[in-house]
This record gives C-alpha cells, structure tokens and sequence, in this order.
C-alpha cells in the first residue's frame, strides 16, 4: 500500500517533521536547571526542593507515556498530542503562579505538565514506527533526539528571559510557546492505513527474522519474559546515564579540579551528546541490530565507569563523560524501535508506553544511587565503581534475549488476522469513497 489515506496523500516525512517539532517543545524540560539559582534566590527555597519539581514531572512522565499509549488505542495520536499540548502548556503556564508557593511549583510543573510530557513523548515514537517499517531505528532516533536537544533551544531563550522580564514571566510566555508548538505539532499527527508499506520496500530476510510474525497486544506483551528483559535493559541504561546528569557539574570539580563555570558548561555540551546519542545509536541498529546496540553500549560505559575516579584531565573527562551521554541518548534512541521489532507496532503505543515506567523509577534509583554512595565515603570513586559493575552484569542481558517465539504468539496471531482483514477492507472502503474532515481522520485511527 502506498502512503494515501483518509483521502488525502500523506507524506510520511511530513509527520515525522512535526514529531521532531513536539519533541523538541517537550525535551525543553531538560532546560530547568536554568531555573534553579532563580528560584532559589528569589523565594528562599533549597536546591533539593526547587529540583523536586523536575524529579516529580520525570516520574509522571513514564507512568503518562502508558496511560498515552492506551489512549491513542482509542482515539488515535491526534487527540492525544492535542491532550498533551493543553496539559504541558498549561502547566509550564501555571507554575507562573508559584512564586512562595512551593506546593503549587509541583502541582503545575511536576504534576500537569509531567502529564502532558508523558502523553506527548509516547504520541510520535508509536507513530512514526508505523509509518517508517523500513527504518524504525532511524526515525525513533531522529524523534527522540529532538527531546534530547530540547534545552539547547531553551535553555538560552530562557536565560535572557529570565534576565529581561524575571522568572515567572518567563514560565508564562514558555507555557504558551510549548503549547503553540505541540498543538500545531498535534494537527498532523495521524497513523498511516492498516497494511501500511513504503513504495518499493520489501522487510529482507534478516528483517523479518528480528521481528514479529504477528502484533502483540499488551496484555500478551507483557504475559512474554522478552517484554520485562528490555524494561530492565532501558531501566539499567538510564539508571547509568542519568546518575552522570544528576552530579555531573560537582563530579567534575571533585574528580579534576575545574571550576564551577568550566563544569557549567560542560553541563551545555553533554546536552549535545544525549541528543545525538538517540540518532547516532538508533541509525546503528537498523544496521546492526537492536541487541548488538546494547551489547556495545554496556561494556562501554563498564569501562568508563572503571577509569572515571582515577582522570585528572578535564578534557579527558570530559570526553568520557560525553561518551556516557551518548549512549544514555542511544537507549531510548533504540527502545522503541526495539519494541516494536519484538511485539509489532500496531500496540507500541502501551506497549512502549509501559515500558517507560522504567525511566520513571530509574529517573528516581540513579541519583539516589550515586548521591547516597558519594555521601557514605564522601568520594565518587565507590559510587562510580559500583555502577560500572552493574553496567557489566547488565551486558548479559542482550546475550540472552531473543524475540518471542512462535508458541508465545498464537492468541495475537488469530486476532491480527481478524483485525487485519477488517482494516484492509476499512481502507478500500476509503479509498473508493474519499472522506474529509472529523470522519477522515477517525477512519485512520485506532
């Protein structure tokens, strides 16, 4: 089938650009660090409860991206983008409000617009797998390194903000940027007719061997032991990467001496990495695999880990560190793609959704880990040593994996086939009698 639906021709990169637009609106919350000496100065409050709001909208983010992924079974990526726009501008809107009033700093930021995160992150990872099978790892990477680079854009924007009008104003003119930007994101948001292949493109044998004979719903997904082994995969990834975002400006003054303005800017360049990292890793798997993408990144960062404590060269830590960054980016580059290769993608929204929860509770583990650790010793080195341990155990993981096997399948096999034969006769049905507005876009969707 080629790319027309609802009777109308969908460029597929159409979409994908407007993914990368959201993506990029939402990764802004990345940029809250910019935040913090602001908040702090100007109300009293403390380092620890000015991050809390983050900690609290990262967690919400994955347990959302699963309650988007539902949804979207239903009412298709459009409503939900839509949702996500209201709930993350609104929220970025409302924390405008916050000045002395911590607990409404968590409600709006951490509570509504983390909702609004997670609905929007999960919209155009489970779309754009379906309208890309010939590059899934490609196209999840180039989407979610648009959320990796989302505070290059901001962070800059709201520092001069900042400067210009104060700290509350900015969050009021940023809630209303974010909300422009994924609502407009969200009006092109839409899956591709049932069936759907690129013109020309046949899966190759290798393709087809690393893939699902049928889709999985999400109940059989995680009825599956290959579904919890790539949760604890992203989990034990995140786990490393983000205890390196959590201490990284400190660590480097400790470990090599540089100042505080010198690690600040480090801060700025891993940024980069953890963008790149999702294209760069995810690009590489279409190449390679999805397993062999893990089973390069965990020995990587095993070994870094080793050597952190004894670096003295900045420049050398910080080459390690970018390193680190990439393959942080690199899991969740890979993640969907990886999902979908397994289960199918016509469920990846739950599916992955679900599957996000681990950078919820990872968010959280990881700079307790390291944090907790540096205190008992007052050193990073037992902390550092602990977690390239854990990065070489977690190496094992994607030696064991392989996809589910035919007997795992056979419930989604008779349902595919039911629901398969529903939609082809759906999208015939559309295109000998084009729609246009509301009834259009629902023929589409889930």
């Amino acid at each position: 089938m080629r790319g027309r639906c609802f009777g109308m021709t969908t460029n597929r990169w159409i979409v994908a650009a407007a993914g990368v637009v959201m993506q990029v609106a939402l990764g802004a919350v990345y940029a809250w660090s910019v935040f913090r000496t602001p908040l702090t100065r100007a109300y009293g409050w403390t380092i620890s409860e000015v991050t809390l709001a983050f900690t609290i909208a990262i967690f919400v983010l994955g347990f959302a991206a699963f309650l988007g992924g539902q949804w979207m079974r239903r009412a298709g990526p459009r409503t939900v983008a839509l949702a996500a726009g209201v709930c993350y501008g609104l929220g970025v809107f409302l924390t405008s409000f916050a000045a002395d009033r911590l607990w409404w700093l968590y409600l709006s930021y951490g509570l509504l617009a983390g909702l609004g995160l997670g609905l929007g992150y999960i919209v155009p990872v489970a779309t754009l797998v379906k309208w890309f099978p010939d590059r899934r790892g490609m196209i999840t990477g180039i989407a979610v390194a648009g959320f990796g680079a989302g505070a290059l854009i901001t962070a800059p924007i709201a520092t001069r903000l900042i400067a210009a009008v104060g700290t509350m104003p900015t969050f009021a003119i940023l809630g209303v940027a974010y909300f422009i930007a994924v609502t407009a994101s969200a009006l092109v948001m839409r899956n591709p007719p049932p069936g759907y292949l690129p013109p020309g493109w046949t899966p190759s044998t290798a393709q087809q061997q690393q893939r699902a004979a049928h889709p999985f719903t999400l109940g059989e997904a995680i009825g599956t032991w290959q579904w919890y082994a790539l949760w604890l995969l992203l989990f034990l990834n995140v786990t490393a990467g983000i205890a390196i975002i959590s201490q990284l400006a400190p660590m480097a003054q400790e470990v090599t001496g540089a100042s505080a303005g010198t690690a600040a800017g480090l801060v700025g360049i891993l940024s980069i990495a953890n963008g790149l990292g999702r294209f760069v890793w995810a690009s590489l798997s279409d190449a390679i695999g999805r397993r062999q993408v893990f089973l390069a990144m965990f020995p990587i960062q095993a070994a870094i880990f080793a050597v952190l404590p004894s670096v003295e060269s900045f420049a050398l830590f910080a080459v390690l560190t970018f390193i680190v960054l990439l393959c942080y980016g690199g899991g969740f580059g890979t993640m969907p793609a990886f999902a979908a290769d397994y289960f199918g993608a016509e469920h990846v929204g739950s599916i992955y959704g679900l599957m996000l929860t681990a950078w919820s509770f990872a968010g959280v583990f990881g700079p307790m880990l390291i944090a907790t650790l540096r205190e008992r010793s007052g050193r990073y080195d037992e902390a550092l040593y602990a977690i390239a341990a854990v990065m070489f155990a977690s190496a094992f993981i994607p030696m064991m994996v392989k996809p589910p096997r035919a007997a795992q399948y056979g419930a989604a096999a008779r349902q595919y086939e039911a629901r398969e034969a529903h939609g082809i006769l759906r999208h015939r049905t559309a295109e000998a009698a084009p729609l246009s507005g509301d009834g259009a876009d629902r023929l589409g969707e889930p």
